[in-house]
């Protein structure tokens, strides 16, 4: 798996935001945007080029992954779904799970903390 090239944050707030538009594919590497952090979570932009992903790993908060563009394998406790452009999944704390890109995608991660 490529390494994850945190961007530069660009989101300016109170403004319409097109997330698919606002972060570019890298041939053969992953990139991620922060959107927001604090001390009640992060929402962060990611794209993949096909191939890549994040291996498997736990949190301690649940996660929403929400595709904005391509597909992608998304493994949860072993289980294995495709998503695709809309689609959403909630990965529950605590429990591994993994992503794979079957083809370059975008998505936008969501974590709240308790």
């Amino acid at each position: 798996m490529a390494e994850i090239v945190m961007a530069e944050n660009v989101f300016k707030k109170g403004v319409i935001l097109d997330l698919a538009d606002m972060v570019e594919y890298s041939v053969g590497g992953v990139i991620s945007k922060q959107v927001i952090k604090n001390n009640s979570g992060n929402i962060t932009l990611f794209s993949f080029d096909k191939g890549q992903g994040l291996s498997e790993h736990t949190a301690p908060f649940d996660a929403v992954v929400q595709i904005l563009d391509g597909q992608a394998q998304i493994t949860i406790g072993g289980e294995s779904v495709l998503l695709q452009k809309g689609q959403t999944i909630i990965m529950p704390a605590n429990i591994s799970h993994a992503l794979l890109a079957v083809e370059k995608f975008k998505m936008l991660l969501t974590m709240i903390r308790e």
